[in-house]
């Protein structure tokens, strides 16, 4: 593993039928970051964040969480090990309000089982109540407060992007994965979201890793930028190092400069 990885990727493969959406990809993310990987569509950036997270099997190769192999692991166990991801596609539970779906984010509910409520109701009264608090806290910090009784399934897309941060707090990783947060979302909810980003860097110190096309975003935002093309690595560097590789602006800009 590299030193200071929050996450090593080696040799990484996927293929559908004779398509090869991801071929022997390797990376790494430094702990303490926010690293974006860029491509060209179909680039296999979305693959690969599904592989990574234990959403597809890999073919071959290995994933590596702080030190750990998380190679072929469920997303929840994933999860439980430090890592979440968010989709490009919001996925609120569309008919529960706002607070419930942050609420459902929490882990460590002893409520979920069947002997904790009969035998040990105390403890699960006062884990429900540390949930609720730490929800409202955290809707707060999203900007969504006022919003926690409205169900989630009327919020704008910017909002429901708002929300999956939200409930990332809520689970409280180290690594956080986002897959294109700014698609869909306005300009005005677009700046909220860089910052709650760049809040969930600099004032909860977590890693994170983004798939993000926007590079006034990138820009803003990333430490160190990784660029896929054709499911494979092709470099790495500053923003102001990949968008003046000639390799980049072939493969991923179409020949223009940023």
């Amino acid at each position: 593993m590299s030193a200071g990885a929050a996450l090593t990727v080696t040799a990484l493969s996927k293929a559908f039928g004779g398509v090869h959406a991801v071929a022997d990809m390797s990376m790494s993310v430094p702990e303490g970051a926010i690293t974006d990987l860029i491509g060209p569509n179909g680039a296999g950036k979305s693959t690969f964040f599904n592989l990574v997270s234990g959403v597809l099997p890999a073919d071959a190769g290995r994933v590596t969480l702080f030190g750990e192999d998380i190679t072929g692991l469920k997303p929840h166990r994933i999860v439980a090990k430090g890592m979440v991801r968010t989709f490009q596609l919001a996925r609120e539970m569309a008919r529960l309000t706002v607070l419930e779906n942050m609420m459902l984010a929490a882990s460590d509910q002893p409520g979920e089982g069947l002997a904790a409520p009969f035998f040990a109701p105390h403890r699960v009264r006062a884990r429900e109540r540390a949930v609720y608090d730490r929800a409202i806290e955290v809707l707060d910090i999203v900007a969504l407060g006022h919003l926690r009784d409205e169900y989630a399934g009327n919020l704008s897309g910017g909002q429901k992007k708002l929300l999956e941060l939200g409930r990332a707090l809520m689970i409280d990783p180290r690594l956080v994965l986002l897959d294109e947060p700014g698609a869909g979302v306005n300009p005005t909810l677009m700046g909220l979201l860089c910052d709650m980003i760049r809040r969930l860097h600099e004032e909860f110190g977590k890693t994170v890793l983004i798939v993000e096309h926007d590079m006034d975003i990138i820009a803003k935002l990333c430490h160190r930028v990784v660029v896929m093309t054709e499911g494979r690595h092709l470099t790495e560097g500053t923003f102001a190092e990949v968008t003046n590789d000639a390799r980049v602006i072939e493969a991923y800009l179409g020949g223009a400069t940023a």
